[in-house]
């Protein structure tokens, strides 16, 4: 197959930008929601975005116009019961991830029906990006990076020591919940084309893999960047030579790569 070929094709190529750059931005929040064990808010946030997918769908509105809103409102939520030691943070993800995920399907269900629209939001399609979702994706991406690399130092601090940086006077509240509103963009952003079930792996996966190769901060961060925009390359590739679905072809190539970056973690302990 020729690879020039394969990006020859409309929706090829607006699959490539929007999720090259939907990569790069999980990527870079998920070292720090890994390192503050909020991994789990972000699979909470993907299926409340279905939910609100499935209800903007049913309304006629635009489903990220609408979406976003509702998911960075999630985001606060989770991230104020997260941070509430009164709370079980787990169990209140888990009774919001499964609300949001039944809601969804009840109103697919009673609208369009359970045919393909639930597995393109369930599990993605590269046919579901229009040219108006790549532009909004690539603004709004944009907007996410440079936000990240305008309050990297900051993020870097609440990542670690929230305690000592609340000492030195740090708003800690206020870059949590930039952070937080920052991974609801990016998962309102790559739901159309990973779905619902995979876009937490975006930003898992190469968190943790750039952790067994590196120690510091920026050497996780860079990794992490550099292993998820190659394995979404590379899992779109292979699912157009394959014909199987992105988001999972993606995620199994983030896999592999955790599972070698293991490996090499192993042997270099020895």
């Amino acid at each position: 197959m020729n690879i020039l070929t394969m990006f020859s094709f409309p929706f090829m190529q607006r699959a490539l930008i929007a999720g090259v750059l939907v990569s790069l931005c999980a990527a870079l929040l998920g070292v720090s929601l890994v390192l503050k064990r909020y991994s789990m808010i972000g699979d909470g946030l993907s299926h409340v975005s279905f939910g609100a997918l499935a209800i903007a769908v049913a309304l006629g509105v635009t489903p990220l116009w609408f979406s976003i809103p509702v998911v960075i409102l999630a985001a606060f939520l989770l991230l104020r019961v997260a941070d509430n030691p009164r709370w079980n943070s787990d169990a209140a993800i888990a009774a919001m991830s499964a609300s949001s995920l039944a809601i969804g399907i009840l109103v697919i269900s009673r609208t369009t029906g359970m045919t393909t629209d639930v597995d393109n939001y369930m599990f993605g399609s590269v046919l579901a990006m229009s040219k108006a979702d790549v532009v909004l994706s690539v603004i709004l991406c944009l907007a996410v990076l440079v936000l990240f690399i305008l309050f990297y130092h900051k993020l870097f601090a609440v990542t670690f020591d929230e305690s000592f940086s609340r000492a030195t006077g740090l708003k800690v509240e206020r870059y949590n919940t930039l952070l937080s509103i920052l991974t609801a963009l990016t998962i309102v952003l790559g739901m159309r084309m990973m779905g619902a079930m995979l876009i937490s792996s975006l930003i898992i996966f190469p968190a943790l893999t750039a952790m067994r190769l590196f120690r510091s901060f920026r050497g996780v961060v860079v990794c992490a960047a550099v292993t998820s925009v190659a394995c979404f390359c590379a899992g779109l590739t292979i699912s157009f030579a394959f014909s199987t679905p992105v988001g999972a072809t993606v995620v199994a190539a983030d896999l592999t790569v955790f599972l070698v970056s293991c490996l090499l973690g192993f042997l270099r302990r020895r």
